[in-house]
């Protein structure tokens, strides 16, 4: 599937979806109970990513305090902001998505399908990490020179691990 059809898909279908969905729950509730549905998901949806977040936080504190990167740390504060967003959106689909991000048990089954995905998706080549060059800070990589890889693998911690294949000279 093109980048184009899945933007569609994402922009045109999913919105079209909710509406047909939130038509049938309102058929079947009425109007205003359906919107209370929607009122009330948003609210208790934003009061849990609120509190997952401060957990996650904390988490990440943990870990840099000792040392180390809060690499799954990270992953889960992305996931916490994505069903944030989620549930925000009015819709009965995407509030279920998004509650299913902010709810640590089924946030681990879904980070785990996402990272072994990503993981896949890295060895095959369909994802390249690009490391720019050429600014301030860049690293050991001359200036306007670019280093690609490909990761080798994610380590249980969430990091990418990326392997340089080639330097090149601009």
């Amino acid at each position: 599937m093109s980048l184009f059809s899945r933007l569609f898909l994402l922009f045109v279908g999913v919105p079209l979806l909710e509406l047909y969905i939130l038509v049938q729950v309102g058929r079947l509730m009425g109007v205003w109970p359906t919107i209370g549905l929607v009122v009330l998901t948003g609210v208790a949806g934003a009061a849990l990513a609120r509190l997952e977040g401060f957990r996650t936080l904390w988490k990440v504190r943990g870990a840099l305090a000792q040392g180390r990167l809060p690499g799954s740390a990270l992953l889960d504060g992305f996931a916490i902001l994505l069903g944030g967003a989620l549930l925000l959106t009015p819709g009965i689909l995407t509030d279920l998505v998004g509650f299913s991000f902010l709810l640590p048990p089924t946030r681990k089954v879904l980070l785990g399908r996402i990272r072994k995905s990503l993981e896949r998706r890295l060895k095959s080549g369909a994802i390249r990490i690009t490391h720019l060059t050429g600014f301030p800070g860049a690293g050991d990589v001359p200036w306007g020179g670019s280093m690609e890889g490909r990761a080798g693998s994610l380590d249980p911690s969430g990091e990418i691990v990326v392997e340089a294949e080639d330097i090149q000279e601009s």
